[in-house]
C-alpha cells in the first residue's frame, strides 16, 4: 500500500506543479475585471475554474472509482471508497490583488482517513507532500514542526474567514488575547500554504473557522505527519469539515484551546 501511495503521491505533485505553473502564467496576464463575487468578500476567477478541470480531469485518470470534493463544485461524491479533495486555487483573494502566498491543494482520503496531501505554494515555488505512514516533505527535504513551548515566543497565524459577522467575536478575542502577548500574529490568507508553513516551523500555530473540507485536507496529513496537531475548538477531531481548526505544533495546543475557551 505504501508503495502504491508514494507512486500515486509522484503523480499528484507532478499535477500540482503543473497546475501552478498555469496559475503562474496567467497572473501575469491577469486582468481584475474577470473576477466574480461568490458571497461578500469571497471571490473566483476563470483561473480557479480552469484549474479546477484540469486537476478534476487528470485525478479521475488516476484514480477512476474515486469521487470528488473540490472548491468549485467539480466532481461529484456518492458514497465511494475514496475521495479527492481539491482547491484548485487556495488565497485567491491573494493572487486577485497579486500578494503571496496562494496555492494548489489536493488530498486523498478513505471513508477512515487522509492518505495522501500535496500543497503547492506557487510565489515560492514549493511543494509540500506526505502520504499515510511517511514523513512530510518540502521539496525533497523532511519537514518538522518546531519546538516552540511558550506563548510567549509563539509566531502565531490567524485567518479571519468571511463570515465576519458570525466569527467577529472570536476574532477579537483572539486578538486582545494574543496581541503583545505572543512573539507576532499574521493574516497571511492562504490556509492551506499557512498549515504546511506550521508543519515546516516557520509559524508554530494557526486558527480559524468557517473553513472548507478542501482548505485544510492535504495540509492536515502534512502537519501531522510533520508532528503537529490538528484539533476543533474543543480539542475533539470535529474539524475535518473546516469548520473549527487549530493547527499548532503540539507543544502550544493546550494554551490555545484554553484562550479560545475563555471567550
Amino acid at each position: 500500500m505504501n508503495q502504491e501511495l508514494f507512486q500515486l503521491t509522484d503523480k499528484v505533485k507532478a499535477l500540482a506543479v503543473e497546475t501552478g505553473a498555469f496559475i503562474r502564467e496567467e497572473r501575469k496576464k491577469f486582468d481584475r475585471s474577470n473576477v466574480k463575487k461568490k458571497h461578500a468578500h469571497d471571490y473566483v476567477s476563470y483561473v480557479d475554474k480552469e484549474s479546477e478541470k484540469k486537476i478534476v480531469t487528470c485525478l479521475k485518470e488516476l484514480l477512476p472509482e474515486a469521487g470528488f470534493i473540490a472548491e468549485e463544485g467539480s466532481g461529484s461524491l456518492n458514497d465511494e471508497e475514496y475521495c479527492w479533495l481539491v482547491d484548485p486555487l487556495d488565497g485567491t483573494t491573494n493572487f486577485i490583488h497579486d500578494n503571496a502566498p496562494y496555492c494548489v491543494s489536493i488530498a486523498l482520503r478513505s471513508k477512515k482517513e487522509l492518505l495522501l496531501g500535496v500543497v503547492y505554494e506557487i510565489c515560492r515555488d514549493e511543494c509540500f507532500w506526505t502520504y499515510k505512514g511517511a514523513p512530510s516533505y518540502l521539496n525533497g527535504q523532511e519537514i518538522h514542526v518546531s519546538t516552540v513551548n511558550s506563548m510567549e515566543d509563539a509566531f502565531i497565524a490567524l485567518g479571519f474567514p468571511y463570515d465576519s459577522t458570525t466569527y467577529r467575536p472570536m476574532a477579537v478575542h483572539l486578538i486582545r488575547s494574543l496581541y503583545g502577548n505572543v512573539g507576532g500574529l499574521r493574516l497571511p490568507g492562504a490556509a492551506a500554504a499557512e498549515l504546511c508553513y506550521v508543519a515546516a516551523g516557520r509559524y508554530d500555530a494557526r486558527i480559524e473557522a468557517f473553513l472548507g473540507p478542501w482548505d485544510i485536507a492535504a495540509g492536515t496529513i502534512i502537519l501531522e505527519n510533520a508532528g503537529g496537531k490538528v484539533t476543533d475548538f474543543k480539542g475533539g477531531d470535529n474539524y475535518t469539515s473546516g469548520y473549527q481548526v487549530v493547527a499548532s505544533n503540539g507543544l502550544l495546543h493546550p494554551y490555545l484551546l484554553k484562550i479560545i475557551d475563555e471567550l
